[in-house]
């Protein structure tokens, strides 16, 4: 049984671990910011101290649900956008800070220190490697409604070729006097911006989307 010193200092670590981390979640208008870090470090922080005091045959029991439950709360946030998976850093900072918790319950002090600066470390300092990476490995999805023309959407991929970008034909559809094609392509922002451009100028083309 936790005295009250120890009972208050582990709830002060509890809001300090789960503060530090939803601010840098709320600092980037993530969706689980500044008071969501609090309540599942505090939650799973209570769960595993009324484990350890209820019966000591079940601590690795109720961890375990509160894994499952944790799981259950990430796959909340993650969604699909424009071909894009989004949410899964936010899904795997709750599981972490739920993990942080557990730890400040079990007197794991020196642990949760450290994991929280690795946490913090990569949710600050690797976005910058991350931006990076982003800006020279794009990926898009191209649609283009031209007038039909034979071997137009060759032409278009001679484009491709021309702007350094790696594309592969999705779809080629014709409706009347107007040809659709689609392609999935990948190359630097520069190259992407480069490729728009052409587009825009090319006097086939109705409209296009990416």
């Amino acid at each position: 049984m936790l005295t009250w010193p120890q009972l208050i200092g582990q709830l002060l670590m509890v809001v300090l671990v789960g503060g530090l981390i939803g601010a840098e979640r709320e600092f980037r208008s993530k969706s689980a910011g500044f008071r969501t870090m609090i309540l599942i470090c505090l939650g799973s922080w209570i769960f595993t101290t009324l484990s350890m005091t209820i019966s000591h045959s079940s601590d690795d029991r109720i961890a375990s649900n509160i894994v499952t439950g944790i799981g259950f709360l990430g796959a909340g946030v993650i969604f699909k956008a424009d071909n894009r998976i989004n949410g899964i850093t936010t899904a795997a900072t709750i599981w972490a800070t739920a993990a942080l918790g557990m730890g400040i319950a079990d007197g794991a002090y020196k642990l949760v220190l450290l994991a929280t600066l690795l946490v913090l470390a990569v949710l600050w300092l690797l976005t910058r490697l991350e931006t990076y990476i982003d800006r020279v490995n794009q990926s898009h999805t191209y649609r283009v409604v031209s007038d039909y023309r034979e071997d137009l959407l060759k032409e278009y991929e001679q484009l491709f070729d021309d702007c350094h970008l790696r594309y592969k034909r999705l779809k080629r559809t014709r409706r009347g006097d107007s040809i659709i094609g689609t392609w999935y392509a990948q190359g630097s922002e520069k190259n992407h911006n480069r490729f728009t451009r052409l587009l825009m100028h090319h006097p086939s083309v109705r409209e296009f989307e990416f």
